[in-house]
């Protein structure tokens, strides 16, 4: 996939801050997805704090949830944490795992926030942006916003306001279970991000991309501490 310039490897927090706010007007809030969306790459990242070590997993599924390919890289941590800034920690990594890749995906799914960020340019819309391929994220916990609580049954959902304005949704993916928080990262509509995740989730509560890529994740940081 053609990935531009990535402007991913600031040196302070203002330098980071200024970047998502120069990128963030580019954003694509509509659907540019293939209308049959078959191959779905998701991104995850695995850190040891002790060695200081991150590694970062891209894996694509196809429809029937099979392995395409898959990919990983283990580095140092390279930017200190910040709040609202941890995609400078894990995209320079995500995005070299993703140049790897043989094939372009019809969608990225990330472990993360889009726009529901304080700067409306969270993990998700980073990604999308500079890869151009439509990218949504979905989220354990709540980063920004309120809501009301979702119905018990899979599928229920309830937007996810931040200052008025719907950022994300509240989403019910199993009976039951913890919702998780879908937002818009690039070219992807709220709504159809909804249908997608859904449609990743047949049965956990998260996405199979999401899972397959945490564990390959946490596999090669295993390997990488231990050699």
């Amino acid at each position: 996939m053609d990935i531009v310039a990535a402007q991913d490897r600031p040196n302070t927090a203002a330098e980071a801050i200024g970047i998502q706010e120069s990128l963030r007007g580019l954003v694509d809030l509509e659907d540019r997805c293939p209308q049959e969306i078959v191959t779905v790459t998701g991104l995850d990242v695995a850190y040891d704090e002790a060695s200081g070590l991150i590694a970062a997993a891209a894996v694509t599924l196809d429809a029937d949830f099979r392995v395409v390919e898959e990919r990983t890289v283990v580095s140092e941590v390279s930017f200190p944490y910040e709040p609202g800034l941890f995609a400078f920690r894990e995209l320079p990594l995500l995005l070299e795992a993703l140049r790897a890749l043989e094939h372009t995906p019809d969608l990225l799914v990330c472990d993360g926030h889009g726009l529901a960020h304080p700067r409306r340019f969270g993990l998700a819309c980073h990604v999308g942006v500079v890869t151009g391929v439509p990218t949504l994220g979905v989220g354990k916990t709540r980063f920004i916003g309120e809501h009301g609580e979702p119905g018990r049954e899979r599928g229920a959902r309830e937007p996810l306001l931040d200052g008025g304005e719907v950022v994300g949704m509240v989403l019910r993916t199993q009976d039951a279970v913890k919702p998780v928080y879908v937002s818009v990262g690039h070219k992807i509509s709220l709504d159809n991000a909804c249908r997608q995740v859904l449609r990743l989730c047949p049965a956990f509560r998260q996405p199979e991309t999401t899972r397959h890529a945490d564990r390959l994740a946490r596999d090669a940081l295993k390997e990488a501490i231990a050699a």
